[in-house]
Formats: C-alpha cells, structure tokens, sequence
C-alpha cells in the first residue's frame, strides 16, 4: 500500500509564519508536522510516499528529499504555482499511487490515530473509508453522521479527520484540474459505497498560529 500526504496549500490562516514556508514544515515537539506522518508511514510498512507540492514546494523537497532518513521512498507530484485542491490533487497523482487502495492524510494534520487500521480497509465494493473525529471548535457544524461502519448524511454529525483510504475508482467520473473532494465525497456517500470509522482520540488539525502553538506545548511537556 502507497499513502499521499497533502502539502500543497497554502495555509492562509496560517499567516504570517506560512510567508516565508510551506505549513507542513513548521515544527510541533521539535519535528515538523509532516516529519510525524513519514515516520508514523514507515513504522507500519508503508514507505512509498506521494507528496503533492504548490506554495513553497521547493522548500519540502529541500527538506524531506527522497525521504530515505525517514525510511521511505517519496515521489513529489508538483502542481505548479497553484494547488489543485484536495480532490485535483489527488486525482493528478493517481499514476503514481498505483491501481490499489492507499491512504490519503493531510499534511497539516497531528494525530496519534493507529494509521496500520488503514491498511485493512475499505472492503468489497467500498471505494473510500473515512476516519471521522468529535467536531472541534472551528467546525461544529460536523461533515457527514454514521451507521453500523457507514458514512451517512444524516444524523449526528462528525468531521472528517482529512485521514482515509481511498480506492483509484472514487475518482473515476473526475477530469484534470482544480477541484474539491468534498461533492465527490457526498455522491459516493449517497450511493453507499463508503465505510467509516470515528475516532476519538488525540487529533489536531493545525490551522492557525495559535493552534501550532498549543499543540508544540503539549507535545513538548510530555
């Protein structure tokens, strides 16, 4: 199995400190957030790594690599001046992530979800499996609700944890350029064809400086 990390965005919430890098590189506990996805890969057997570049992608290619201090081998899928969003990025890096099932996370993500549960699913005629987490401040409003292991439209809502595994099919009605992953999300969802899992365990989506700064000191005081 082959995991994308996302890393393409620009992390506008993240100003001023994604000026001058890319926000997957700046550093929670003395690593950079992206440091904690490659050796969490690796540590379970996944180590061909797909990384989608766009604002300052030099600066990660400087920084990772071909991943080998990590213990993975990376592939850089470069987007230009312009990140593709979610599901063009991904959709434009299928030739390298192969013709089965492997994970997608995104890169301004901290988490200590068991990733090696990701490379058991999705099963039979699931396209996606997707981890969904309690709905944090920024986000009450939640993406999509469970039941019995299925992503539904309705009920108790959760938010999606930017962290699954997806099948090369989920985008096979998709067409090269920038679009998002969230339509594509809901139309599979609606077809049933979508398995998910919540988790309610330490997960942080990293968006602005304040929040990298309560993460860093967490990390740092363990």
């Amino acid at each position: 199995m082959k995991a994308m990390i996302l890393a393409a965005g620009r992390g506008e919430r993240m100003k001023p400190l994604t000026d001058e890098t890319a926000k997957p590189l700046l550093s929670v506990g003395g690593k950079s957030l992206i440091q904690y996805h490659l050796e969490n890969l690796a540590a379970i057997g996944i180590r061909e790594i797909v990384i989608n570049l766009a604002w300052k992608g030099a600066l990660i290619r400087d920084a990772l690599g071909d991943g080998g201090r990590f213990g993975v081998r990376i592939t850089y899928s470069d987007e230009g001046d312009a990140a593709l969003e979610t599901g063009g990025g991904v959709f434009k890096a299928l030739p390298l992530l192969g013709p089965g099932p492997f994970v997608v996370i995104s890169g301004d993500v901290w988490t200590d979800y068991p990733l090696e549960r990701l490379t058991r699913v999705p099963q039979d005629r699931d396209v996606a499996h997707f981890v969904v987490v309690p709905n944090p401040d920024f986000h009450t409003r939640g993406d999509f609700a469970l039941a019995d292991g299925r992503l539904v439209r309705d009920g108790e809502k959760f938010t999606y944890g930017n962290l699954g595994v997806f099948r090369p099919e989920f985008f096979e009605a998709c067409a090269p350029g920038r679009f998002a992953l969230a339509p594509i999300m809901f139309d599979w969802i609606d077809r049933g064809r979508v398995s998910g899992e919540l988790y309610e365990g330490r997960w942080h989506n990293v968006g602005t400086p304040a929040q990298l700064a309560e993460l860093d000191a967490q990390l740092r005081s363990v």
